[in-house]
C-alpha cells in the first residue's frame, strides 16, 4: 500500500503538510485584509486542486472572522482553449456555485498558476454565472511561464521552474498529509 505523501526519486519536497497549513493561513489573512473583512466575498475553487484549498480557506475565515463564506467550485473543461490541441479528451466534472456571484468579490482558488490558461477559462466560466464586482486569484504555487497576462492577487509561494519540471500538489487525505513536490526534469532534458 502506497502511503500518501511518500517522496519518489527525482522529486523535491517544496511544502509538507505543516508548510501548506502555514501558507494557507497567511493567504487567508491576506484575503481578509485586502477585502476589509469577509462580508462581500465568495470562494470558488477550480476543479480539482482548488476545491480542497478553498474549503480550508473557508474554515480559516470562519474561525478568524466568524463568517461562513459561500463556497463553490467550477469545472473549466469546456472553457479550455488548449486541451483539444494537446490531444486530451474533455471529461466533464461538476460545477457547483449554489449562490449568486452578482456584485460579489469572487476569490478564485487554484493549486498551481502556470501559463494562465486555466485561470482565463475559469473567469469565462464564472461570467456565465453572473457579474461579480471583481475577481481575485489565490494560488498555492506560482511557477511562472505565463502565456497570458494573468497574475495572482494572493500567492502562497513563488517557485521558479523550468518548463520540463512539474509541480505536483497532493491534497488527498488530511491536510497534515498534503504535500507539494517538484518533479525534476530527467537528466539531459531541456525545456518542452
Amino acid at each position: 500500500m502506497k502511503k500518501i505523501g511518500m517522496k519518489k526519486p527525482g522529486m523535491k519536497t517544496l511544502l509538507d503538510g505543516k508548510g501548506v497549513e502555514r501558507v494557507l493561513s497567511r493567504l487567508t489573512h491576506e484575503i481578509i485584509e485586502k477585502n476589509k473583512g469577509a462580508g462581500q466575498i465568495v470562494l470558488v475553487g477550480i476543479a480539482s486542486g482548488g476545491i480542497p484549498l478553498s474549503q480550508v480557506i473557508r474554515g480559516k475565515i470562519r474561525v478568524i472572522e466568524g463568517v461562513d463564506v459561500p463556497t463553490g467550485f467550477v469545472d473549466i473543461s469546456l472553457y479550455r482553449d488548449d486541451l483539444a490541441c494537446a490531444g486530451y479528451r474533455v471529461r466533464m466534472k461538476r460545477t457547483e456555485i449554489p449562490f449568486s456571484i452578482d456584485d460579489k468579490k469572487v476569490i478564485l482558488v487554484d493549486d498551481v498558476l502556470y501559463t494562465g490558461r486555466t485561470i482565463r477559462a475559469a473567469m469565462d466560466a464564472l461570467i456565465d454565472f453572473g457579474r461579480p464586482r471583481n475577481i481575485q486569484l489565490a494560488v498555492l504555487i506560482d511557477r511562472g511561464h505565463r502565456e497570458l497576462p494573468i497574475r495572482a492577487d494572493f500567492v502562497g509561494r513563488n517557485v521558479p521552474t523550468s518548463r520540463s519540471e512539474t509541480v505536483v500538489v497532493r491534497v488527498e487525505g488530511t491536510p497534515e498529509e498534503w504535500t507539494v513536490l517538484l518533479k525534476e526534469a530527467p537528466p539531459g532534458k531541456g525545456g518542452e
